[in-house]
C-alpha cells in the first residue's frame, strides 16, 4: 500500500489514543506498532515511528515532574549515562537488523513487552521482600538499568515497569518520586533514541507530523482524564489489546 494513500487521520486518531492511554497508564506502544504495521508500513518503519510519534508525549510527562526528580539529579545522572549508552547500543542494533530477521522477531517482541506489562507489577511487589546489601543494589540496579536501556532502544513496550523495579531495587518506594524519575529515564532513553532514527534518514516526516500533533493532543487529554479513568481498568483494556495483537501476529505473520 502506497503510504501518500494512506489517511492522516487513522495515524492521528491511533497517536491520539496511544498518547492518552500513555498518560493514564502506559502501554500506548501496544496500540500504534501494530495498527501502523496493519496500515501500510512495515515492522521496523513501525517500531521507528512509534517511537517517534510517543516520545514527545514522554518529555512533557518529564517536564510536568521536574519538581520532583528536580531534588534528585544525582541520583539520576550514572543511571542517565547508562540510558544513553544503552539506548545507543539497542536504537543501532535495531537499525542494523535486517527487516526480514526483524519482522520474524515481532510476535516474540510484543509478547516479552505485553507479559512485562501485564505480569512485572507482581515482580516489583516481591521485591519488597526480598534483602540486598547497598552493594548488591547499586550493581544490579546499573546492569538491569544497562538491559532496559538496550531493550528501549530497540522495541521499548513496557520499559515503564522495568525501570520501576529498577527503582524499587535501589531502595525507592514512594510511588510520586518513582514515577518522576521513571518518566526521566525513559523518556531520556527514547530522546537517545529519537536523535539516532532521525540521523538514520528512516524517519517518515510526512506522517510524523501528524503522529505528533495527535500525540500531544492526547496526552494532553489523557492527563485530564487520569483522574476520573482507574488506570487498573485501563491497564487490563492494554493487557488484552497486546496479547490480542501477539495472537494476531504469531498466527497470521506480520
Amino acid at each position: 500500500m502506497d503510504l501518500e494513500l494512506i489517511s492522516g487521520a487513522v495515524f492521528f486518531a491511533v497517536s491520539f489514543v496511544a498518547a492518552a492511554i500513555n498518560s493514564v497508564a502506559g502501554g500506548g506502544t501496544f496500540l500504534t506498532f501494530p495498527v501502523f504495521m496493519m496500515n501500510g508500513l512495515t515492522p521496523l518503519q513501525a517500531n521507528i515511528m512509534s517511537t517517534m510519534a510517543l516520545w514527545p508525549g514522554n518529555l512533557a510527562s518529564a517536564y510536568g515532574y521536574k519538581e520532583i526528580w528536580s531534588n534528585n539529579k544525582p541520583l539520576l545522572k550514572p543511571y542517565l549515562v547508562i540510558g544513553l549508552i544503552g539506548g545507543t547500543i539497542g536504537s543501532l542494533l535495531l537499525l542494523f537488523t535486517p527487516e526480514v530477521v526483524f519482522k520474524s522477531l515481532v510476535p516474540w517482541l510484543l509478547l516479552t513487552a505485553t507479559l512485562i506489562f501485564t505480569f512485572g507489577r507482581h515482580g516489583i511487589a516481591s521485591l519488597h521482600r526480598l534483602s540486598f546489601t547497598d552493594a548488591q543494589r547499586r550493581t544490579g540496579s546499573m546492569v538491569l538499568q544497562l538491559v532496559i536501556a538496550i531493550y528501549g532502544g530497540y522495541f521499548g513496550a513496557g520499559i515503564g515497569i522495568l525501570t520501576l523495579a529498577m527503582l524499587q531495587i535501589i531502595g525507592q518506594s514512594h510511588i510520586h518520586q518513582m514515577n518522576a524519575l521513571k518518566t526521566v529515564l525513559t523518556a531520556f532513553i527514547n530522546a537517545v533514541t529519537a536523535v539516532i532514527f532521525i540521523f538514520s534518514g528512516k524517519v517518515l516526516w510526512s506522517l510524523l507530523w501528524v503522529m505528533v500533533l495527535g500525540a500531544i493532543a492526547g496526552g494532553y487529554v489523557g492527563a485530564r482524564l487520569a483522574l476520573k479513568v482507574s488506570p487498573a481498568h485501563v491497564r487490563t483494556l492494554v493487557s488484552c489489546i497486546g496479547f490480542s495483537m501477539t495472537a494476531y501476529f504469531f498466527f497470521h505473520g506480520s
